[in-house]
């Protein structure tokens, strides 16, 4: 795995070569520039995953090079100063404009590794503090005890080490993020990035742009796969991904190197792809909206995540680990759930699988006011599960009209939609537009009512 890219600047040859050599023996790639045009190029070519920087250089000082950065986009990384013949002012100016550190000539190599150290460190916690933020209330791993959690989680630490794509599959809900997360932590990159890119809901230049970076009027703008490195990058909803930026991932996959929009300079791809979908793709690609090539490059570690009604004896351990992670992060009070309670959402159908669950959980912890959760209140706040009507599709019952309007309606919802889906032989693509339904919010819909496309692909 490629080390941490350290890029040196300065105009002075044995200085370049000294701290290369130093930095190469401590483990970091490193890259130098003997001027600021020199520095521009290599900042444009791959972003760094810090800088070291000479104050005093020809034809344009650090200080001016800093301040474009700062004004083009901002500093992607900790910028250290470097001069032997800087005053206060100097060093106030620099700070201003976003750097680091600064450390003086002639450089104490034992103080110049450990400012280096702590500017990494710096960047990398800003990062997952932005992560952490990201994750509230999601868990830090998969929850649960029974034969097929333990089976998972044995199958992604098989995985974790390995090199290949992993593309995982699973309904909405079922914690896809989460197993994500935890083959992260158990590779070798668990000390590297973890970046998340939804793919769906986003214009496709703006998601091209976002994700490989783009060049405009001569400033680049660094995109996920520049920020992620060596890390592990994650796209949730990859069936969402637009035409163009399949076609650019594919390319980069191939090539293991990459181009930014508008952009010339080809850069290598050192990042970790893990990507997730909810259904299996091939309709896509029957359907014309997904790159087959790219499914297969994709498709290499294929993982399968369960739906809850699945392993439905994980419920309580699932209940009980929201119910500390929520009173712990959200300040709620904390209470738990009874026996009859637990029992009773072990035999719940969980059409929203994890996400549902947890969701009770907030619900109940906000609402309630005694310290024990019953059935009777859990069932009043999960309300009544809707019943499916499989038979006599096309003609719905009288008794139709003794249920509550929500009830009513979801069943009706299911009835229309499967007397679609026997019409279209299970093509997503054509009941789509016979329903007049984008296919993503139609997927959502049918994971919803429990109904498979598949059972009607006969």
């Amino acid at each position: 795995m490629t080390a941490q890219y350290i890029l040196v600047v300065d105009d002075e040859p044995d200085i370049r070569q000294l701290v290369s050599e130093i930095l190469e023996d401590e483990g970091y790639q490193v890259d130098t520039a003997e001027n600021a045009k020199e520095a521009r190029a290599k900042w444009a070519q791959r972003k760094p995953d810090l800088v070291l920087l000479d104050i005093w250089m020809p034809d344009e000082d650090g200080i001016s090079l800093l301040k474009s950065w700062q004004e083009t986009g901002g500093l992607c990384c900790p910028v250290i100063m470097m001069s032997g013949h800087a005053t206060i002012e100097t060093a106030v100016e620099a700070t201003r404009l976003g750097a680091y550190d600064f450390i003086e000539k002639p450089l104490s190599m034992a103080k110049m590794l450990l400012t280096i150290e702590n500017g990494l460190r710096t960047g990398q916690l800003e990062h997952e503090n932005r992560d952490l933020r990201e994750q509230v209330s999601i868990a830090s791993e998969p929850v649960g005890s029974s034969k097929i959690m333990l089976k998972l989680r044995e199958n992604a630490e098989k995985i974790a080490n390995q090199p290949s794509t992993v593309l995982i599959y699973g309904a909405s809900g079922t914690g896809k993020e989460v197993m994500a997360r935890y083959i992260h932590s158990h590779s070798t990159r668990k000390d590297q990035l973890f970046v998340k890119l939804i793919a769906s809901g986003q214009y496709a230049e703006t998601i091209e742009k976002k994700l490989f970076g783009y060049e405009e009027n001569g400033t680049v703008h660094y995109g996920i796969l520049d920020e992620v490195g060596n890390g592990v990058l994650y796209i949730a909803d990859i069936f969402a991904l637009d035409k163009n930026s399949q076609e650019r991932l594919l390319n980069t996959l191939k090539q293991g190197s990459y181009i930014r929009v508008n952009g010339t300079t080809s850069i290598d791809m050192n990042a970790r792809l893990i990507v997730a979908t909810t259904h299996d793709l091939r309709d896509d690609i029957q359907s014309g909206d997904f790159n087959e090539e790219l499914y297969y490059l994709l498709d290499v570690i294929p993982l399968s995540i369960p739906l809850l009604r699945d392993h439905s004896e994980d419920v309580p351990d699932l209940l009980s680990y929201y119910v500390d992670l929520l009173t712990e992060q959200e300040n709620l009070p904390y209470r738990h759930f009874s026996v009859s309670a637990q029992n009773y959402l072990r035999n719940h159908p969980w059409p929203g699988n994890i996400r549902e669950l947890r969701n009770l959980v907030q619900r109940l912890l906000i609402l309630g006011t005694d310290v024990s959760i019953s059935q009777e209140e859990a069932e009043e706040s999960l309300g009544s599960y809707i019943p499916v009507y499989d038979e006599g599709v096309g003609q719905l019952p009288s008794t139709m009209y003794d249920l509550p309007l929500r009830q009513a309606r979801e069943q009706f919802e299911h009835d229309y939609i499967s007397w679609q889906l026997k019409q279209t032989k299970g093509n997503v693509s054509r009941l789509a537009e016979r329903v007049q339904m984008e296919r993503t919010h139609l997927y959502r819909k049918m994971h919803a009512l429990n109904i498979d496309p598949k059972d009607y692909n006969k």
